[in-house]
């Protein structure tokens, strides 16, 4: 038993370590895009200059800039909820080798941060398309305040969905069968990708609101990584995720009646 809460204290120290590392790393990052600046746009916005590339970097640098620097932060904002899932993972897995016990678990997590990276770059692909057209035609520019407060309206209502609840109830299931004692190192890395699939799934809505409303703000960042965090761990989550999605439909119409009041 004493051997179980060392190992479980092992595993909750570099967490800890890993999520202050991320997080603070995360902040540095934050200001740095902060000092950029942000371009004024048609429509009384402004274009944050994290999907444009800097004096002297090509379009692949500032794709690997932020792919690294998204993947730091979904380090720090993912940890929190994803921890208790790491510690059931590696009770379930039923090693009794210690190197298995300190090494799955991380392989897990790194297939997991992996397909928060895919992602990531999926966003920037998308948000830097989106940036350039919007940069060459005024009209479309002129749209983006409406689009902001619509994908904000829509995030919230998906809340209130079936889907919402279902996909709560799998991010508290452990992938596929996790008695690992006959798998090999592939198996643990391959759970965690699937976790993280089904992660990317559950938090759709909110990553979705936190890319529109400001992806580098460290202010978002904490809201989001709050509502993350509780409606995943809490004992009612579906209960939290509606109380969320009703704040994201205020806001959503909010912004969707102040674009339309700039008009």
């Amino acid at each position: 038993m004493s051997s179980v809460r060392t190992s479980h204290a092992a595993l909750l120290g570099a967490a800890a370590l890993l999520f202050s590392a991320s997080a603070v790393t995360t902040v540095i990052g934050s200001l740095s895009m902060s000092s950029m600046g942000e371009m004024p746009m048609p429509g009384g916005w402004s274009m944050s200059m994290t999907w444009m590339p800097t004096c002297g970097d090509t379009w692949l640098d500032a794709a690997a800039s932020f792919v690294g620097m998204w993947t730091v932060m979904m380090v720090a904002m993912m940890l929190p909820s994803l921890v208790p899932m790491l510690m059931r993972y590696r009770a379930a897995i039923g090693a009794t080798s210690e190197t298995r016990l300190a090494l799955y678990p991380a392989l897990f997590a790194s297939g997991y941060f992996l397909v928060w990276a895919a992602c990531g770059l999926g966003i920037f692909i998308v948000s830097a398309a989106l940036s350039s057209a919007e940069m060459r035609l005024p009209a479309l520019a002129h749209g983006a305040p409406f689009a902001i407060g619509a994908v904000v309206l829509m995030a919230g209502a998906t809340q209130f969905t079936n889907w919402k609840t279902r996909q709560l109830a799998c991010c508290g299931t452990l992938p596929g069968s996790c008695g690992a004692a006959g798998g090999n190192a592939h198996t643990p890395l391959r759970h965690g990708v699937h976790f993280g699939w089904r992660c990317v799934h559950c938090c759709a809505g909110l990553t979705a609101t936190l890319v529109v409303i400001g992806v580098m703000d460290l202010l978002p960042m904490l809201l989001v990584t709050a509502a993350i965090t509780a409606e995943r761990v809490a004992p009612r989550g579906p209960r939290i995720a509606r109380v969320t999605g009703a704040i994201l439909v205020a806001v959503g119409s909010m912004l969707i009646a102040r674009a339309a009041h700039r008009i």
